[in-house]
Parts: structure tokens; C-alpha cells; sequence
């Protein structure tokens, strides 16, 4: 069969599996947009911003655990979604970046919109090619998709020249890859599986650390599983919020700069840490030298250079986790560890986190009105800051993988467009957008999609007038000195509206629950605006540089924390 490069391509995205591409036309892919039509199977979502392109593939990846697509032209095109790729590679995720470039003959002439998009994405992708012949779409195309989702997933972009998507060939799909110099290990080493079942049944105060790795390898049920033969308390990175049930007995929170001090605390006092799919970051960790120090670590990834980069560990094991907990979960002896359990509950009792008696609409009481309102299948999606923090803090949801974020980058504008992203391969859940009013305004502007592609995203707007995180160390290291953090924003219930996205302003604390009812009665996309307290801080806070132990919690708690830090840490 006899096809040009355009139509080869579609092909083989159907062949893929895809059914969706996040895109925005230009003069080097106009050959593609030619084609699109003829290809009913592949939705087309017209985002405003290519940046937008790239983070809504990102949330239908992290959503379906398919790569997602996304699609530019060349130039200022492709170079928009380099913030969104970088975003996909910190977090392992599976994309797939499709760029138009100038004809090959052009290409080094500095011809109009000429860049060297795959010079520019080398560090901040799986990899990346320049098709500059059309017999080498399939094959690319194949390969592409198999390294973006094995392994440790990532994204690859796939550079296609002008006239290699106009040239015709016969076209023919290869039905295997093979890259003999990549071959990613699943299972664990039988030996140290076995070394690390020993090392945990003869452990009085076990610890599980989810990271992302175990969302990424669909292992959520594994884990459960293990931890109540084993009867051992889980916590989660940043990024592993979503992983274990929030509501089980076993669930003790946040980790991290930001995390619950009972888990802080339980990783001072451990004597056996088992990290699944974590890279130990200095988000997670703190001062890494005084990171767990009274525990022998088993650490499970499938990055082999995960291990022991930022953490010396006793067992590695280097596989998949879901394979890896399959094969060690028999290995467990059935456990009770009702002291080590009983600590933890007292920590958690006398440090709950402290929502401060105010007047005031907080951001605190808007997290929990809508996590109260959501039903069990439904997905948040944050936006980075102090909004991401106090989302992750107080998620409680029982769905798998049902908090996503933008973690290793910290991009902010990936709130909206990932949840877009995120409500497209997830279409009968509900999804919530919990951004702040910094991040938002960076790519506000795809509130116009969602009404187009009726993509029914529920917003909520946490608007302090401040860039907010950025002005919380300032207070606290900086003395105050607010430099270029106070935010003018627009009147954002009115923006949406005039999209054409119904939407309301919340200023009282008493009209945040009628507010969120009515977003969950709107059958399309609904925006609200919570103008809450505007100098309100997120606690407990770990100073940059410090240890785990030296949790700041706040002005009301600060003297409780004091005390109970001399009788409860280690010395």
C-alpha cells in the first residue's frame, strides 16, 4: 500500500493505539492537518498554546498510562513544548511529541522557523529522531512508542521534515522492535528479593515509601496487598500521593518538605525502609545524610541509576515493581506490628495538621470541601505552589493514580492543560484543576478549549494575590521582603464567562460548599474563584538544606512541635 508520510504516520498512531492528539497547526505540518480528516479514529484537540499541547499529553499519559501525543510545527512550535517535555521526563512520563521541520534541503540553511529541535530536547528526552527519509516512518514510529512506554517511560519526540511527509512509499508496519542495546530489566535479582523478604520479616519498625514508580507500573493493588500480609505502615513522595488508599489504617501521609510529621518522624525511626520507585529527592529526603538514619534500605526501581544516587542502600533490586512485589509478598511472613503502629497513630494524634481558627476563607477549607464533595472516581490535577502542597496534604482519595502533578520540574501552567489532558482519556471521571492564581494565568488561555472540545473540567482557583510559595519564603528567610510576588490578577469569573464557562467568585467561607455543588451539578466545565486569606502559609515546612527533624509547623503549633521533638525524635 502506497502512502505519503502524512497519512503513514496516522497509521501508525493508529496502529498504537492512539485516539488522540493534543496539537496546533503550522506551515511544516500543514501535510499532516491535510490528512487528519481522513482519519475519524484520531481526535484532534486544538489547544491555544503549544506548551498546553505537551502537558495535556502528559495528563492523558499519567491518566491511562498510554503514551500520549501531542503535535507542533517547527520553530516557535516545537520549541513551546520544551517546558512540557521536560515536565514528562522528570516524571517518567510516556509521551510522544510529534514537530514539523523545514524540508530537507533547507535543513541548515537558517531557513524560516528552523531549529534543531533534537539538539534542544536531547537532555529532556527518553530520545529523540529526524526522519529524513518517509521509509523510515514506521519503523521510527514503532520504536518510539516502545521506548516511551518500557522500562522506565519517557517521553521521545519525533522530528518530521516537510517533504518526508508529503513523499510517498509503500507502506508497511513492522510488527516487532528490535534494539539490542536496550534491554530494561523487569524482574528483580531472585537473590536479592530473598535477602530483602529476610531483612523485612526481622524488622520491628518496617516503613514502605511509595514513589511514582509504583504508579507507573500499575502495581497499587500489589502494594496494598503486601503491606496488610506484612502489617507495614505506608507513606508517598510527592509523587506517589494516589498510590496507596489515603482512608486505610496503614496510610500515614506526605513525606517530605511538606509532609505529615508522623512520616517525617516514622523515617527517623525505622529500622527497615522499603523505597519502591523513588529517587530519593531533596524534596523527599531533606538533608540526606540524616535521612533515615537508623534504617537498613531496600530500594526497588527500575532505573538502575535511581540507586544509589542520592541515598546509599542496603539491597537493590532493579526491576519492575509490580514484578518485584509479586515475587517478595510470598516471602513475607504474615506480621502484626501493633507498637510500631500505635507510635505512629500517637504522632499522627498529636500533630494533625493545624488548620488555624479564623474568620477567614482559607485554602485549607476549599480542599477539603471539594475532596469531601468529589465521588470515589474522580481525579485532581494541581498546579505547583502552595495549592499542589495543601491539595497533596489533605488527599484522602481511595482511586489509584488519582493525584497528578507536576513533581521533578515543578511547572506551573500544567495544572489546566494536564487535567484537560487528564479528563480526555478519562472521560465519565470527574477531574478537578486546583491551581492558584499565578499559575493559572500561564495558560488560562485554554479555558477556550475546554468549551470547543467540551472538555468538562471543574476549576478551583486559589487566588491569594501573591505567588504565593515564593512569597512564603520570603516571610520566613527573607524577611519579608516581598520582591515581585504581590500578583495583580484579573477578575477570573468574568474571563471564563466571556469563554463561555460558567463560574463563580467565593469570598465567604460559608458560600465555599454551595459553590463546589454547583460545579458538580454543571454538566461542562465550571471555574470558581476562592479568594482566600492572602498571607496564609503551608505547614509543616522543612527549611531547604535541613533535616527532616527540623520541621517548621507554624506558629500555633511551633511550641507544641518543641516538646514534642526532645521527648519523640532521636538524639
Amino acid at each position: 500500500m502506497k502512502l505519503n508520510g502524512a497519512r503513514i504516520l496516522c497509521e501508525c498512531l493508529l496502529r498504537e493505539g492512539v485516539d488522540t492528539i493534543f496539537g496546533f497547526p503550522g506551515g511544516q505540518v500543514v501535510p499532516l492537518y491535510d490528512v487528519l480528516p481522513e482519519y475519524p479514529g484520531l481526535r484532534h484537540v486544538l489547544v491555544r498554546h503549544e506548551q498546553a499541547a505537551a502537558h495535556a499529553a502528559d495528563g492523558y499519559a499519567r491518566a491511562t498510562g498510554r503514551p500520549g501525543v501531542c503535535l507542533a510545527t517547527s520553530g516557535p512550535g516545537a520549541t513551546n513544548l520544551v517546558t512540557g517535555l521536560a515536565t514528562a521526563h522528570l516524571d517518567s512520563s510516556p509521551v510522544i511529541a510529534i514537530t514539523g521541520q523545514v524540508p530537507t534541503r533547507q535543513i541548515g540553511r537558517d531557513s524560516f522557523q528552523e531549529v534543531d529541535i533534537t539538539g534542544i530536547t536531547l537532555p529532556i528526552t527518553k530520545h529523540n529522531y529526524l526522519v529524513l527519509h518517509e521509509d523510515d516512518i514506521a519503523s521510527t514510529v514503532k520504536t518510539a512508542f516502545y521506548l516511551a512506554r518500557t522500562g522506565r517511560p519517557g517521553p521521545v519526540l519525533i522530528d518530521l521534515p516537510k517533504d518526508v511527509q508529503e513523499n510517498e512509499t509503500n507502506f508497511r508496519y513492522p510488527k516487532s522492535v528490535s534494539l539490542p542495546g536496550y534491554r530494561p530489566t523487569i524482574r528483580g535479582h531472585g537473590g536479592m528479593v530473598k535477602r530483602a523478604a529476610e531483612l523485612i520479616n526481622k524488622a520491628s519498625r518496617p516503613l514502605i515509601i511509595a514513589g511514582r514508580g509504583v504508579i507507573l507500573s500499575q502495581a497499587c493493588e500489589q502494594l496494598l496487598q503486601l503491606a496488610v500480609r506484612a502489617e507495614i505502615p505506608v507513606i508517598t513522595t510527592l509523587m506517589g500521593v494516589g498510590s496507596f488508599p489515603g482512608q486505610h489504617r496503614l496510610a500515614y501521609g506526605l513525606l517530605g518538605m511538606h509532609g505529615m510529621p508522623c512520616a517525617n518522624f516514622a523515617v527517623n525511626h525505622a529500622d527497615v525502609i522499603i523505597a519502591l520507585g523513588t529517587r530519593f529527592s531533596d524534596r523527599s529526603t531533606g538533608r540526606p545524610s540524616e535521612f533515615g538514619v537508623q534504617a537498613q534500605i531496600v530500594h526497588v526501581d527500575v532505573d538502575p541509576a535511581e540507586i544509589g544516587k542520592n541515598k546509599e542502600v542496603k539491597i537493590p533490586i532493579v526491576g519492575d515493581i509490580r514484578t518485584v512485589l509479586a515475587a517478595l509478598e510470598p516471602l513475607l511472613v504474615p506480621t502484626q506490628h501493633r507498637d510500631w503502629l500505635a507510635q505512629l497513630d500517637e504522632w499522627r494524634e498529636q500533630f494533625p495538621l493545624a488548620v488555624p481558627e479564623t474568620a477567614d476563607l482559607l485554602p485549607q477549607q476549599v480542599i477539603q470541601t471539594i475532596y469531601a464533595a468529589m465521588p470515589d472516581e474522580a481525579t485532581v490535577v494541581t498546579d505547583v505552589g502552595q495549592n499542589q502542597l495543601w491539595a497533596a496534604q489533605y488527599y484522602r482519595g481511595c482511586r489509584p493514580n488519582g493525584f497528578i502533578t507536576s513533581g521533578g520540574l515543578g511547572t506551573m501552567g500544567f495544572g489546566l492543560p494536564a487535567a484537560m489532558g487528564v479528563k480526555v482519556g478519562r472521560p465519565h471521571d470527574m477531574v478537578w484543576a486546583i491551581v492558584g492564581d499565578g499559575g493559572f494565568q500561564m495558560n488560562m488561555q485554554e479555558l477556550t478549549t475546554l468549551v470547543q472540545d467540551n472538555i468538562a473540567v471543574k476549576i478551583a482557583i486559589l487566588n491569594n494575590g501573591f505567588l504565593g510559595m515564593v512569597r512564603q519564603w520570603q516571610e520566613l528567610f527573607y524577611q519579608r521582603n516581598y520582591s515581585a510576588t504581590p500578583l495583580i490578577g484579573p477578575n477570573f469569573a468574568a474571563i471564563a464567562k466571556a469563554c463561555g464557562v460558567p463560574a463563580l467568585t467565593v469570598r465567604d467561607r460559608t458560600d465555599v460548599e454551595t459553590a463546589v455543588g454547583a460545579a458538580l451539578d454543571c454538566s461542562g466545565p465550571f471555574l470558581i474563584d476562592f479568594q482566600v486569606a492572602p498571607e496564609e502559609n503551608v505547614y509543616p515546612m522543612v527549611p531547604p538544606g535541613k533535616s527532616l527533624k527540623e520541621m517548621i509547623m507554624g506558629p500555633a503549633a511551633s511550641a507544641g512541635l518543641a516538646a514534642g521533638a526532645r521527648r519523640l525524635l532521636p538524639q
